[in-house]
């Protein structure tokens, strides 16, 4: 979002607050909820959703090899091993969950964070900077529901459970059968932590860093623009929530036991991993690599099928 529209986007929304206000009051508390649904546009969605799946595509291998240097705590050499090892039919495993995952989680990041700023700009008088926060809390909140994708996608990555799962139905019914509902949210805690103040983070830095971009009316340029921000911002924010993600990991490989919480599993993280915390950033550096790829893919995809949809 250039200067020039965040403005008129500010100025016009800040027109109607009074007079949204006013009607808020004369017909009651159902208005607010009329508004609501109104603030949300299905093209935010959309685009989120297209972002996501052009980026699955490109970077899941990268995934896959981060996944098991946080699970085993192995440089990356050891985990490129473990996947030439099992070979290229196992290389693409498992990329149904975080496809179905990814591509409803970003459509909702955006969809719902657009949704939520509009509604709170035109019927509170809240502060720009705190309606971007809350509007990010709640995106990520809402993304949590899609918990299980995570959950199955950890699960059939794990190497030990490769004979248990064929594929992506059966893992979900295993674990539905045997375990029950509750087991496809372990780890649902670290999640809540990172998905709420990352989102807030990057929309705000996003809408920030566009303001000091150079305009230009070339599209390479600007495209490369969109993407370094993206790519900046996004590789910045998952380098600071790694640790989160790897609590996450550790506590969703385990299956059927009681769970345990995210404080003891940290705890038990440390000590492993001979009491030193710079070894819960094992793979950070290749996870940055991807971030910034994967970011700068999604920011650029969305950007350009936002214009598309205009």
């Amino acid at each position: 979002m250039c200067r020039r529209n965040r403005i008129n986007y500010t100025m016009n929304n800040d027109s109607k607050l009074s007079d949204v206000s006013s009607e808020a009051l004369a017909s009651g508390p159902h208005i607010y909820t009329k508004s609501l649904l109104s603030a949300f546009d299905w093209k935010e969605f959309a685009c989120g959703c297209g972002a996501a799946f052009i980026n699955i595509g490109v970077t899941y291998p990268i995934y896959k090899m981060i996944f098991r240097q946080m699970l085993h705590g192995v440089p990356m050499t050891s985990a490129f091993g473990q996947l030439r090892h099992e070979g290229l039919a196992f290389l693409y495993r498992g990329i149904f969950p975080p496809m179905a995952q990814k591509t409803i989680s970003l459509s909702i990041m955006f969809g719902v964070f657009d949704g939520s700023r509009r509604y709170l700009i035109n019927n509170f008088n809240m502060n720009e900077y705190t309606v971007k926060i809350v509007a990010g809390i709640s995106s990520g909140t809402v993304e949590a529901v899609l918990l299980p994708f995570e959950r199955i996608q950890t699960l059939l990555a794990h190497s030990k459970y490769h004979e248990y799962f064929a594929n992506t139905p059966r893992a979900f019914n295993y674990v539905l059968v045997h375990h029950g509902f509750l087991e496809l949210y372990r780890g649902i805690v670290p999640v809540l932590w990172r998905n709420g103040p990352s989102n807030a983070i990057f929309f705000m830095l996003r809408e920030e860093v566009s303001i000091f971009l150079p305009d230009t009316t070339s599209k390479a340029t600007k495209a490369a623009q969109e993407f370094v921000a993206g790519a900046v911002i996004g590789a910045s924010i998952s380098t600071l929530f790694y640790p989160l993600n790897v609590i996450k990991v550790a506590m969703q490989s385990e299956m059927g036991h009681k769970q345990e919480g995210m404080w003891k599993i940290c705890k038990r993280i440390y000590f492993e991993r001979g009491n030193r915390i710079k070894y819960f950033y094992r793979g950070c550096g290749f996870n940055s690599f991807r971030s910034f790829l994967s970011w700068g893919i999604m920011n650029t995809a969305y950007e350009n099928l936002k214009k598309v949809m205009s």
